[in-house]
């Protein structure tokens, strides 16, 4: 449900705040294009707080947010973008995005533009407010203690966890997302499948053995692959996906589901119609819920908006629904 926040006619009543990845902007156009719209908006002179490698946007969202901002633009890529959602969320502040790095994958998923700078900026300046759900993970280590963190698009084990740790960070920044692909080859050869029991909603607890358990809040990838067809940002609900293959005719049915089904069928009525008609199959399961609770035969990696989180011996997620505001696009 979208909601418009109305604020005092005082020019210096607004603030913003932007946390920034220095390695992942232009820090100089930045502040360029801020400088107009703050401007042109009567916002008051904005804040600025940069991440490192010990603090990827907690603190600085903290500070910024102790400072007095109305806004805080996260500048970045998706671990930015992830840190900032978790400082903001329990506050009166929005959250605003200008995408960078591999992923944006919120920003894909909240239709928000890519690759511009300047229209970026101008929706954080001009838009309005849309509260969003968030989701919220407790993950217990092999020494059985447990952290808490929010994310804002997926949380997985198996496949996407372990393609992480296998992608190359210099390839990363030389090509972008496409250095996730001998990654992901790499990790579908690995046969290994994650022994767990889990309950979805309180309900009775079921066993399985996966090859990759992935939790969305929202469902694009890059490349216009939509892995969770029925995941949406402000449904109250996520959407889980267990991925079971059994070898290659397995992989092709799931590749078939997901690049055909969800990519291409759904975009229009009569695809999305035959689409429900088309028949279930075993290597890939989907169901919604509101809560999720897993425990693993052992350890596995875990990953969360694309960032890996060491590993995770059991886990319990659930939506905080409408918990964190975001900018969007003013309405005409």
């Amino acid at each position: 449900m979208a909601s418009t926040r109305s604020f005092p006619d005082a020019a210096a009543s607004r603030v913003a705040a932007v946390v920034y990845n220095p390695i992942k902007v232009d820090l100089a156009a930045v502040k360029a294009a801020v400088t107009v719209e703050e401007r042109d908006g009567g916002w008051g002179p904005t804040l600025w707080f940069e991440t490192s490698e010990e603090d990827a946007g907690q603190g600085a969202t903290k500070k910024a947010l102790a400072a007095g901002a109305d806004m805080v633009i996260a500048a970045g890529g998706d671990g930015t973008v992830r840190a900032v959602a978790e400082a903001v969320y329990d506050s009166a502040a929005s959250l605003a995005l200008l995408p960078s790095g591999t992923g944006n994958l919120l920003a894909r998923n909240l239709s928000l533009t890519l690759d511009d700078l300047e229209g970026s900026i101008h929706i954080a300046f001009t838009g309005h407010d849309h509260n969003i759900d968030l989701a919220l993970i407790d993950i217990q280590g092999e020494d059985q203690s447990t952290t808490r963190h929010a994310y804002v698009v997926m949380a997985g084990l198996g496949l996407d966890a372990k393609m992480l740790v296998h992608t190359d960070d210099d390839l990363k920044k030389k090509i972008g997302w496409l250095a996730y692909v001998s990654a992901l080859l790499a990790a579908v050869r690995d046969k290994e499948q994650l022994h767990l029991r889990y309950s979805l909603d309180k309900g009775r607890t079921r066993s399985a053995r996966v090859h990759t358990l992935i939790v969305g809040n929202c469902g694009s990838l890059p490349a216009d692959i939509v892995l969770l067809p029925d995941a949406a940002v402000d449904d109250g609900m996520f959407e889980l996906v267990l991925l079971r293959p059994e070898g290659f005719m397995g992989w092709l049915q799931i590749a078939v589901k997901i690049i055909w089904e969800n990519g291409v069928l759904r975009r229009t009525e009569t695809g999305r119609a035959l689409a429900g008609r088309t028949k279930r199959i075993r290597a890939l399961h989907y169901a919604t819920g509101s809560e999720l609770t897993v425990r693993l035969t052992r350890a596995h990696d875990i990953e969360l908006d694309g960032d890996s989180f060491g590993t995770a011996q059991a886990l319990k997620t659930w939506i905080e629904p409408g918990a964190l505001t975001v900018r969007l696009a003013a309405e005409d």
